[in-house]
């Protein structure tokens, strides 16, 4: 059984930050790529950043230039640092892996933390 846990979701004010971290536990084989996807009230989930597990990286272009994406590889764990938060950032973001296990590969989801950004 693989978990994710998030954290660092909150409140800030337009122009603020925030660091998301999820942390991905269990019998993981091979932990190929990390990402976080958002979703708004009344709007589809939309992917904003993913990294491999060799480190490259890719960004939505409403989050290039203002969000970074890290993964600590030894603690199977990815960060998403949100520099210059704008209201539209407000959404519940979710973290997920791209996992290889014994018995095959799939992807694993977290249960969202809350991103609320004021004007």
């Amino acid at each position: 059984q693989v978990q994710l846990v998030e954290s660092g979701g909150g409140s800030v004010q337009a122009g603020g930050s925030l660091r998301l971290s999820c942390a991905a536990s269990g019998v993981i084989r091979i932990l190929n790529a990390m990402g976080w996807y958002r979703q708004a009230p009344g709007k589809q989930r939309e992917s904003i950043a993913a990294i491999s597990h060799g480190g490259t990286t890719t960004y939505s272009d409403s989050v290039k230039g203002r969000f970074t994406i890290s993964m600590d590889n030894a603690k199977n764990t990815v960060y998403l640092q949100m520099d210059s938060l704008k209201p539209e950032d407000t959404a519940v973001y979710y973290c997920y892996a791209d996992i290889s296990r014994s018995l095959g590969r799939d992807n694993y989801w977290g249960r969202g933390t809350q991103v609320t950004v004021s004007s």
